[in-house]
């Protein structure tokens, strides 16, 4: 697996000052999307140990709220095993520290209806999870006013939540304070 690049402060990708990854590799093509570049599984850097040991040394600051997944597609079949143990490990040392990811894909649909039923790293990369923003960026329906997801489509959905419900539990971002 390949990623494009990693930031260490981010503020954009989720609430508070968060570390992110972009992964390389997605076939969801979006008119519009902010990071073509990482459509192409070979783009950029090989994702290592190395790379694995440095994200979770940058998440190591206690102002450092969580861990953000992003892409190209972390849901693609080839990212999932090498996403998967840096999930794990980052649930295992940093519990308190929330963990965002980024999809084109629908959570009930393509996410729960199919992978989820094909390839066990679906169902143990949710357990890692605690919110997902699902569907492709559509860019008719670009928002600029709407706070972590690019088009009203995008769902932020709470998935642990959603899945001892079985439905869809959205993230009331209107209670979450620690950004201001």
């Amino acid at each position: 697996m390949n990623y494009a690049t990693i930031k260490k402060y981010d503020i954009a990708n989720g609430p508070g000052v968060r570390v992110s990854l972009f992964v390389s590799g997605c076939t969801h093509h979006c008119p519009g999307c902010f990071n073509p570049e990482t459509w192409d599984f070979k783009y950029g850097k090989t994702f290592d140990s190395d790379v694995i040991l440095d994200i979770l040394e940058a998440l190591h600051p206690t102002y450092i709220r969580g861990f953000s997944l992003l892409g190209g597609e972390p849901f693609e079949y080839q990212n999932q095993s090498g996403v998967l143990p840096l999930l794990k490990e980052i649930r295992h040392r940093y519990p308190d520290k929330d963990i965002w990811c980024y999809t084109g894909y629908d959570f009930e649909r393509d996410i729960l209806g199919d992978m989820a039923r094909k390839w066990p790293e679906t169902r143990e990369m949710l357990s890692c999870i605690d919110i997902l923003v699902d569907g492709e960026f559509v860019q008719e329906k670009k928002d600029i006013s709407l706070r972590f997801r690019g088009s009203s489509n995008q769902r932020i959905i709470q998935v642990p939540e959603s899945m001892k419900e079985n439905r869809i539990i959205l993230w009331d971002d209107t209670r979450d304070f620690s950004i201001l």
